[in-house]
């Protein structure tokens, strides 16, 4: 027990002294030092009036003054037997009571420390309110009287049931109850039980939904629904009850009587019926006036009408026109619907009430916009012509195709699902939409474009340069988009060649001489191929001869020969020698040259000329012309009866020589070797005439056959000299 008092001057110390008023108990006491104002006494029996003396003492201990109180200690500490929870927002707590208390204060804290509450009861069992449904709390109790409160009992704790299920409900047939309820946090099973007003039966069943539809009850009759939720662990919450009554059954039309008066009337009659307090008598709803579909985006439709009195309910009907049908049966005055393009639905609107539906409903058309077309192609069918083909679309009454490069102008305007756009740009992307119209609904313009690609623009040859014997460069201009690929091709007589290039030359190779093409180019692209491009001819060079064959005729005279050159018309033939040249011009094969003296060496050029003026130089080397005659040339008898032919060589001595002597009685032959002047020969018969011919010997040993004959007259023994008799002319250097 706690004492509180008010200093007293000169006082070092206080003395309290406790003493059971009533019980021989013994006193207890309590010193406290220095200058306080507030001490307590501890070791008092509980409920008990103690007589509290205070005395104020100095340092010798001798009391200055006292004063007297009687007070009462706190009851003993109660404890907790039970704590439950009937209802989601209290929980019952069942204590102890101990003697002298005159009430008890219930102490509950939330474990999440968010709740704190104490309430005050007069007995066990007592009750905490205001809490929240299946929450945790911890639970305790202090016994109260005059002299204050107890310590706290010892704490336990419970937790709140679920909340009980609030149950709706409404009758929508006179033999059926619908119930339903919003879930309960924390439940995990619900049960209900219904019971007639009246009876004594009753029908409980268990469910995990939260909806539950009673049938088979009586028309007009109250029933009550009791509904309980339940947690995990099985405890149930607290119950709450509503009532319904069914709706009556439909009263039985006894007589139905046309009243006279100024004004016709309807008088009707029937049999009460149970549960029913009022009656209506209703006509049939008239149709709505006017009905009308609104689109506001494709292919969501609604059906809308006018409202229309005493009704309770609309069926609406959507028909399609390949027999497909929806319905609708609302409180509203719209029904939406899915409508697919290129369709016509017949739609009618019925009102019903009590009464029935509506004797008649008028029918309303609606035609939707025409489809876009499906398998949409568009082909090249020439260079500069576009094919479009399409699929035909219900709804479509006429196609539009456009392309948006021709500033959207109608290029077809026809029924058929086919277009040609022609007279178009070639290398150029053109996009292309077909657009489908229909008298009712206009023209669908939301349809997706597509894009084709014209064929490349022809190219046009430039000029073509020879590069080599065989090689000629195309140029051309390039009048497609940098991607195109180009093909040069020369037609031949025999053959055919060609190049390829994406810029503006190309080479075309290994074309034979004397040959004639006709070149042309052509673009290409992945859409296709253009035109082809003006061609141009193209003549090769004229072949060379094969061969050049080289005669000497005489010692400044030769002859040259060749094989004829393909293409070639004409020939200039050189021969060539540090000596001098000598040139000649022929259309024929062959030609009779001059100027080119005996043992010379020489070149022959040979130009190969077109009937156009197309050359070819052809050279040819390793010539010389033969060794030249030998000159004077004497004849002579020798003292031995032999005869010496001597003679002169013009240029160096390198070959062989040989002397033929032809007379009227022997032929003798004789070779000197290179280097020597003379050949000896041994006479048989003295006093013939001789013809002779000194002639060189060429390298591949054939004689010099233009070395001109000489006629001697060699007497017999008695003269050494031969006469000259004639000699043939010859031209000389």
């Amino acid at each position: 027990m706690t004492v509180q008092w008010s200093g007293y001057t000169g006082a070092s110390s206080y003395k309290i002294t406790a003493t059971p008023r009533n019980s021989p108990g013994p006193s207890v006491f309590t010193q406290f030092s220095g200058n306080v104002v507030m001490g307590s006494v501890n070791s008092l029996s509980p409920n008990t009036v103690y007589i509290m003396k205070l005395e104020a003492m100095d340092n010798a201990l001798n009391v200055l003054s006292s004063a007297a109180t009687q007070e009462t200690t706190a009851p003993d500490v109660p404890s907790i037997e039970q704590a439950y929870s009937k209802h989601s927002n209290s929980i019952t707590v069942e204590f102890t009571t101990v003697s002298g208390a005159s009430s008890y204060l219930l102490r509950a804290e939330s474990k999440t420390g968010n709740f704190f509450s104490e309430t005050v009861v007069s007995s066990s069992p007592g009750t905490v309110v205001q809490l929240q449904p299946y929450t945790d709390y911890s639970l305790s109790v202090m016994s109260i009287n005059s002299g204050g409160r107890s310590q706290p009992s010892y704490p336990i704790e419970a937790r709140t049931v679920v909340m009980a299920p609030k149950l709706n409900t409404t009758s929508p047939e006179n033999g059926t109850i619908l119930v339903t309820w919003t879930p309960v946090e924390n439940a995990v099973l619900y049960t209900l039980c219904i019971i007639k007003e009246g009876s004594m039966s009753r029908n409980k069943l268990n469910t995990t939904d939260t909806i539950v539809s009673f049938g088979g009850l009586e028309a007009g009759a109250t029933y009550c629904i009791k509904g309980t939720a339940w947690d995990a662990a099985g405890r149930a919450s607290e119950d709450l009850t509503t009532c319904q009554i069914t709706r009556p059954a439909r009263p039985e039309v006894i007589a139905v009587e046309v009243t006279q008066g100024r004004s016709l009337g309807v008088a009707v009659y029937w049999m009460s019926a149970q549960g029913a307090k009022n009656y209506v008598a209703w006509t049939n709803p008239c149709p709505p006036e006017n009905i009308w579909v609104e689109e506001p985006k494709a292919g969501n439709c609604s059906l809308v009408w006018n409202e229309v009195p005493l009704v309770e309910y609309y069926m609406a009907f959507i028909k399609r026109d390949d027999g497909t049908e929806n319905s609708c049966n609302t409180t509203k005055t719209t029904c939406p619907f899915s409508c697919m393009c290129g369709y016509t639905y017949l739609t009618t609107v019925f009102p019903y009430n009590e009464a029935g539906s509506s004797p008649y409903a008028n029918v309303r058309n609606y035609t939707t916009i025409p489809c876009c077309p499906q398998g949409v192609s568009i082909n090249l069918v020439s260079t500069e012509t576009l094919e479009i083909n399409w699929l035909p679309v219900k709804g479509a009454e006429l196609y539009e195709t456009t392309a948006a490069e021709t500033n959207d102008v109608i290029h077809c305007n026809d029924t058929a699902p086919v277009c040609a756009l022609s007279d178009l740009r070639c290398n150029t992307a053109y996009t292309v939409t077909v657009t489908p119209c229909s008298e009712l609904r206009g023209c669908n313009r939301t349809c997706t474009p597509q894009t084709h690609e014209t064929a490349p623009c022809a190219p046009e040859i430039v000029n073509m340069t020879q590069t080599n014997t065989s090689t000629y460069r195309v140029h051309f201009l390039t009048p497609n988009t940098p991607n195109t690929n180009y093909t040069i091709t020369a037609i031949g007589r025999y053959d055919t060649h060609s190049c390829q290039s994406r810029n503006g030359s190309c080479e075309l190779t290994q074309l034979p001489c004397g040959s004639t093409y006709e070149v042309m180019a052509v673009a290409m692209t992945t859409v296709g191929r253009s035109l082809p491009g003006y061609s141009k001819p193209l003549e090769t060079g004229p072949c060379c001869p094969m061969y050049v064959n080289v005669t000497q005729v005489t010692q400044a005279m030769t002859n040259v020969t060749w094989s004829p050159g393909s293409g070639a018309r004409s020939y200039i033939t050189t021969l060539m020698s540090p000596r001098g040249n000598a040139k000649c011009h022929t259309l024929d094969t062959h030609c009779l040259m001059g100027c080119i003296t005996c043992g010379t060496n020489y070149s022959v050029n040979l130009e190969s000329i077109s009937s156009t003026g197309h050359k070819s130089e052809c050279k040819y080397r390793g010539f010389s012309s033969s060794a030249c005659c030998p000159t004077s040339v004497r004849l002579y008898r020798r003292t031995n009866n032999s005869l010496r032919v001597h003679w002169s060589s013009l240029g160096p001595q390198m070959q062989n020589h040989t002397v033929q002597l032809y007379g009227t009685a022997a032929n003798y032959t004789c070779i000197a070797a290179a280097g020597s002047k003379y050949c000896d020969i041994q006479e048989e018969t003295c006093g013939d005439v001789y013809t002779v011919v000194v002639a060189p010997v060429g390298q591949n040993g054939i004689k010099v056959s233009f070395c001109q004959p000489r006629t001697y007259s060699v007497p017999c023994p008695g003269g050494n000299a031969a006469m000259v008799i004639s000699r043939k002319r010859r031209s000389v250097n």
